[in-house]
Formats: structure tokens, C-alpha cells, sequence
């Protein structure tokens, strides 16, 4: 099948909201895309400036939270609970506790909401 005018395939799009009804009621429905890595990097950066050491290395991937940063576990508590809100995953305690680089966090916040 292609388009009449052009001659190219016609594009696959995808609904991004859907308007279901049932019984005279309207509801929409947002359907989430998982986040993009780019996304969460920046967004676990941009969290993290404030603790960023004056050495004035910028936080990467491989920057270890709790030793290259100035920052404290309740502030690190903080910081999760924000992710989990923004991107709507729930990082368990243990997990957590395992995570030591900004790619480790950033990698289980995209596998958790991948799973949604």
C-alpha cells in the first residue's frame, strides 16, 4: 500500500491519548512512552548540581553519588523520591543501596518504567 501522491509507504502513527466511551461516559486515556536515557541523565544531573564538588568536574555517568559528590544519605533519599515521582517507578530500599554511579541509577529508572 503506498500513498497516491508520492508514491512512498504510508507512516505508521501512534495515539499518544485515546478517548474511550462506555455507557455516554468519556475518559481519556494517556498512554506513557518510557523515558528516553538522555532524559533521566539529564534529569539525575540537573538534581545533582547543587552537590557537585568544587573541583569543578562535571557529573557524568561514571560519577559515583556518594564519593564524588557532597552529599549526604538523606539528601540521596531526597533525590530517588523525586526521580520516582517524575518518572513514576518505585526504586525499592534495596535497590537503592546498590546503587553507587549516576549510570547505575540512571539504568534503573529506565528498566523499572520500562516494565509499566
Amino acid at each position: 500500500m503506498s500513498d497516491t501522491h508520492t508514491g512512498e509507504p504510508p507512516l505508521l502513527r501512534t495515539a499518544q491519548n485515546m478517548i474511550v466511551e462506555n455507557d455516554d461516559i468519556a475518559d481519556t486515556i494517556v498512554l506513557r512512552r518510557p523515558p528516553a536515557r538522555a532524559e533521566v541523565m539529564a534529569e539525575i544531573c540537573r538534581q545533582l548540581e547543587p552537590f557537585q564538588a568544587d573541583d569543578g568536574r562535571a557529573i557524568t555517568g561514571a560519577t559515583v553519588i556518594s564519593k564524588d559528590l557532597s552529599i549526604d544519605s538523606l539528601a540521596v533519599m531526597d533525590m530517588v523520591m523525586d526521580l520516582e515521582d517524575q518518572f513514576d517507578v518505585s526504586i525499592p530500599m534495596n535497590v537503592v543501596a546498590e546503587i553507587h554511579t549516576v549510570d547505575e541509577l540512571a539504568d534503573t529508572i529506565l528498566a523499572l518504567s520500562a516494565r509499566r
